[in-house]
């Protein structure tokens, strides 16, 4: 009877163990083979969809081994160290369940070093171009998830939608692959040859790319399909590139991609992304639940339905007339909510539903992290716009100031040269004009550096500094303008210690964009009552600069408001430099506010904390005329 028992007894042991291991699945190692480090949009788009997508569909634990072996990753080793790298990072651990590489050069490596990398392994070739996979046939232990990209079908979309274009200037990178792109793409317009003459970028730099695409000649055409690397070897990113190229281009642009659109481009038949990665997503989970790779066989995936970008239309006065049947159109003016407000609601309750579902899977921590990255960004953008266009209008103010320092360079120059062909010139004297020389060549490159500094795009990147510093060099940075006005300004010191944790860069456009607001609103004023008076004052743990002038100040129907988007007392102003001020001093900790003063004029206040950290001396209490 005991011995039963115990029978019974481990037997349910064993059960209870069974049930325990079934409960936690195997962590299933993928190894991602990608071609592009980070900034190439189409890559960057497929991977993050990828892999959330494969997360969310295994339903079980994954651990993704991402590493880039294409043009822009691994610079400078040979193959045979990138794969010594890959096949290091599994030394410790189990090898890779599943291979997935990710564009075409990734594809030709795996494929090359085949038998080095896991040869047991199923590869998965994702998101490239059936050009690279060539003639030669699948493995057994091998799938792919191609494209079959159609660029002389976006040539005649080109030819559709504008029937006067003679010239398409090619935009596909330096390199490796922009040389496979120019060769294969060169064949393939071949029958568009005697009517389209073909540019190619392949040897210019970014800068000249820039250049080139400003000054097209009429009845010209933009194709962006990548750039990656320029002539100079150096990288960008997509992103980047795109807006630079939208801000710069005096024709339109076009890609093959969907994932462009909305960033300058008009659109066209465009290869679907998000479709790629579904299908790549579809054909991993199969292999990864253990369906043979050999059974795992996809079509190629052509372009999508025609997308168009409302606004490129408008800006290039194409006809929606003209737009091939069944398009898409997208991102409509304002006239859209009165013509089809249903439409927009249930779209706008759809997404919202979606965003919903999407917040619910994310991490907490991530959601944050990304929300904070693209608020700098956003901040860091938009500050850049406001800071040219406020420098663009001191450009006199620069030349002036350049002016002094220069001159006295060419006359002592000149007196040094006399000096010398009359053979009067003694060593004190040649040392002192020197000296002067020196002194003015120095001052000219402060000059130009404080001018550089704030030209320079920015991010957020706090550190110590005085702001009675940054008050400073803001009045010496719009001197010139001052005086040119006939405008005098007064700047009170305190006396404690204005010590904060900002940057300098960004603070200084705050100040510049309250002194330029305050020249401006003095402009009717008589000549001889313009005065700006700028004060610092600390109180326990916050110092207070304030901007005063002695204009009308602000309108009734706008004290509280300033700060409020499209709200501008100016008759060509946006309304936006303002809200940009408010966005700095907030994301520094501050606050700013507006008022009228009684006896006249308005007054700024932008109130900020005392660094409790250690700091030079104080600034000495003076006031600068």
């Amino acid at each position: 009877m005991n011995g039963s028992l115990r029978c019974v007894a481990l037997a349910g042991l064993l059960a209870l163990s069974a049930t325990s291991g079934a409960v936690e699945p195997p962590v299933r190692q993928v190894l991602v083979l990608q071609t592009f480090d980070r900034g190439n949009l189409i890559v960057d788009h497929f991977t993050g969809n990828f892999r959330i997508d494969l997360e969310q569909r295994a339903g079980g634990p994954i651990n993704f081994v991402q590493v880039v072996v294409g043009p822009t990753g691994f610079v400078g080793p040979p193959e045979q160290s990138v794969i010594d790298f890959i096949r290091s990072t599994f030394a410790d651990r189990a090898k890779p369940d599943l291979i997935v590489t990710v564009a075409g050069p990734a594809a030709v490596f795996a494929r090359k070093h085949r038998r080095e990398l896991f040869p047991d392994t199923p590869l998965l070739f994702s998101a490239v171009d059936q050009s690279f996979l060539g003639n030669a046939p699948l493995g057994e232990n091998e799938a792919a998830v191609a494209a079959r990209n159609d660029f002389p079908g976006i040539v005649d979309d080109i030819l559709q939608l504008r029937p006067e274009t003679r010239q398409v200037f090619m935009i596909s990178g330096s390199g490796d692959v922009g040389k496979f792109w120019r060769k294969r793409l060169e064949e393939q317009f071949g029958r568009f040859r005697g009517r389209v003459e073909f540019i190619w970028s392949d040897d210019l730099s970014l800068p000249e790319i820039l250049g080139r695409c400003s000054t097209l000649p009429a009845n010209s055409a933009i194709f962006f399909l990548t750039l990656g690397t320029d002539a100079t070897g150096a990288a960008y990113a997509d992103e980047r590139v795109m807006a630079d190229l939208h801000a710069a281009a005096n024709a339109p642009i076009f890609s093959a991609h969907d994932v462009y659109l909305g960033t300058g481009i008009v659109g066209g038949r465009l290869m679907s992304i998000d479709e790629l990665s579904h299908r790549t997503t579809d054909s991993a989970f199969r292999i990864l639940r253990g369906e043979a790779p050999s059974e795992v066989r996809l079509p190629a995936q052509l372009p999508g339905q025609p997308m168009f970008d409302w606004r490129e239309l408008k800006r290039w006065r194409i006809a929606e007339s003209r737009l091939p049947a069944g398009s898409l159109v997208q991102f409509r003016g304002p006239n859209l909510w009165n013509e089809h407000r249903g439409t927009v609601l249930a779209a706008a309750a759809v997404l919202a539903i979606q965003a919903v579902l999407i917040v619910g899977l994310l991490l907490e921590r991530r959601a944050r992290r990304r929300a904070e990255i693209e608020s700098r960004r956003n901040l860091a953008l938009a500050a850049d716009v406001s800071r040219r266009e406020t420098m663009s209008a001191l450009g006199s103010s620069i030349e002036h100031e350049l002016v002094q320092p220069l001159s006295a360079m060419l006359n002592n120059a000149e007196a040094l040269r006399m000096l010398v062909n009359s053979a009067r010139a003694s060593p004190e004297v040649i040392d002192e004009i020197l000296k002067d020389i020196h002194a003015d060549g120095i001052h000219a490159a402060q000059i130009i550096e404080r001018h550089r500094k704030m030209l320079r795009s920015h991010q957020l990147e706090k550190k110590l500094l005085d702001l009675q510093v940054i008050v400073n060099d803001t009045v010496a940075l719009v001197g010139y303008d001052m005086r040119a006005r006939q405008i005098e300004v007064n700047v009170n010191r305190t006396a404690g210690s204005c010590v904060i944790s900002g940057d300098p860069v960004l603070l200084q456009q705050v100040f510049v964009n309250l002194l330029m607001n305050a020249m401006d609103a003095m402009a009717s004023i008589p000549q001889g009552r313009r005065q700006i008076t700028i004060s610092t004052e600390v109180r326990g743990a916050e110092v207070k600069v304030s901007v005063q002038d002695t204009g009308p100040g602000l309108p009734a129907d706008l004290v509280g408001k300033v700060f409020t988007p499209f709200v501008t007392t100016k008759p060509s102003g946006l309304g936006i430099g303002l809200v940009i001020v408010k966005t700095i001093v907030e994301a520094h900790g501050g606050n700013i506010d507006a008022r009228n003063h009684p006896e006249g004029g308005a007054v700024f206040t932008v109130t900020l904390r005392v660094s409790q950290d250690l700091a030079p001396e104080p600034i000495p209490v003076t006031a600068v005329r």
